[in-house]
C-alpha cells in the first residue's frame, strides 16, 4: 500500500456527532473511491462493528477507529486511535470514564442559553443526538440553526458555545498519556488529529508533539479536511522532525456541514511514512 491509496481515516457517524449512520457512511465512502476506511466517533467505539460489517459489504478495507478528547495546555486536543482491538476492555473503560459528565455539562449549557433568551436548548439538542451519552456542542449548534438563532453552525460558534460566549461550559477530558495508552495497550496506533486547529503557541505545540511521542504516540494527521495546503507542508515537516507516521482523513460529519467529503482529499506529501504501513497487520481486508 502506498501513499496514493485513497485512505480516509477520520469521520463521524450518528453514534457521536455525525449526521449519517455507519452504514450510509460506508456506502458514501466507497462511492467516492475510498479503499481503506475508519470510523472515528468521539470517545465512543459503539459504531465500530457496524462500520466493519458495512465496509466489508462495500468491498473496502477497514481499520477500527476512535477520536479521544484530551485536555492539554488549557486546550481540547483530539487523539485518533486506529487499528486497536475494539473488544479490549481497557479502551472501553477509559472511553466510558471520559464520556462521564457530558449530560450535566449539557444541562449547564442549556441554562446559560436560557439566560440570554434561548429556551428549550437541551431538549432541542437531544433531537439531534444519536447517542444521549455523547451530547455535545455540535448538537446544540444544530438546534440553534433550526431555531433560527443563527443561519449556520459556523455562526453559532462565533456567537455561542465558545469560551467567553453564552453556553460555554468546559469539560475536563482525559489526559494525553491516558488516551495514548488506551489506544496502544489495545494494539493500536495513536495519532494527533488536525494539529493546525489548536490554539497553541509554538512552544506548546512542540511540547504536545514531544509528550505525545514520549507516551508512545506514532502518527499525526497531515492531510485533513481542516488543513490548508500550506498546513499540509507544515505538518509534513513536523512528522519528519518527530519521526511520526502521516495520516489522512476528511473529518467528515455530514453532507451539509463538512468542507471536505469522504475520500476527496489529496494524497499525502512525498517522503512520509503512511500510518497504514504501521498498521498493515491490523487492516481488515475487503470481503
Amino acid at each position: 500500500m502506498n501513499s496514493y491509496l485513497n485512505a480516509d481515516l477520520h469521520c463521524h457517524s450518528v453514534v457521536s456527532d455525525g449526521t449519517l449512520t455507519p452504514e450510509v457512511l460506508a456506502t458514501r465512502a466507497r462511492g467516492n473511491g475510498v479503499d481503506l476506511w475508519a470510523l472515528t466517533d468521539h470517545d465512543e467505539i459503539g459504531g465500530v462493528q457496524r462500520a466493519r460489517v458495512a465496509a466489508q459489504a462495500q468491498g473496502m478495507a477497514f481499520l477500527s477507529g476512535v477520536e479521544i478528547s484530551v485536555s492539554f495546555a488549557s486546550e481540547t486536543v483530539h487523539i485518533v486511535g486506529l487499528g486497536f482491538d475494539d473488544s479490549d476492555p481497557r479502551i472501553a473503560q477509559g472511553l466510558a470514564a471520559t464520556r462521564g459528565g457530558r449530560d450535566t455539562r449539557a444541562m449547564e449549557m442549556a441554562e446559560q442559553l436560557a439566560q440570554v433568551g434561548i429556551a428549550g436548548a437541551y431538549e432541542g439538542a437531544l433531537k439531534y443526538v444519536g447517542n444521549p451519552a455523547l451530547i455535545s456542542r455540535t448538537h446544540f449548534a444544530r438546534f440553534l440553526v433550526e431555531a433560527g438563532v443563527c443561519k449556520e453552525t459556523s455562526e453559532v460558534f462565533r456567537k455561542y458555545l465558545t469560551e467567553g460566549k453564552p453556553g460555554f461550559v468546559p469539560h475536563r477530558w482525559a489526559n494525553l498519556g491516558d488516551a495514548v495508552h488506551w489506544i496502544t495497550q489495545a494494539g493500536g496506533v495513536a495519532i494527533i488529529a488536525h494539529p493546525a486547529r489548536y490554539r497553541l503557541t509554538a512552544n506548546e505545540e512542540f511540547a504536545l508533539f514531544s509528550e505525545f511521542k514520549e507516551h508512545g504516540g506514532q502518527g499525526v494527521e497531515v492531510v485533513t479536511g481542516s488543513h490548508s495546503v500550506a498546513e499540509y507542508a507544515t505538518y509534513a515537516a513536523m512528522a519528519r522532525e518527530f519521526g511520526l507516521a502521516a495520516s489522512r482523513g476528511s473529518d467528515f460529519h455530514g453532507p451539509d456541514e463538512s468542507h471536505t467529503d469522504l475520500g476527496k482529499l489529496p494524497a499525502l506529501p512525498s517522503g512520509l511514512t503512511p500510518v497504514w504501513e504501521l498498521l498493515a497487520d491490523r487492516i481488515q481486508p475487503a470481503a
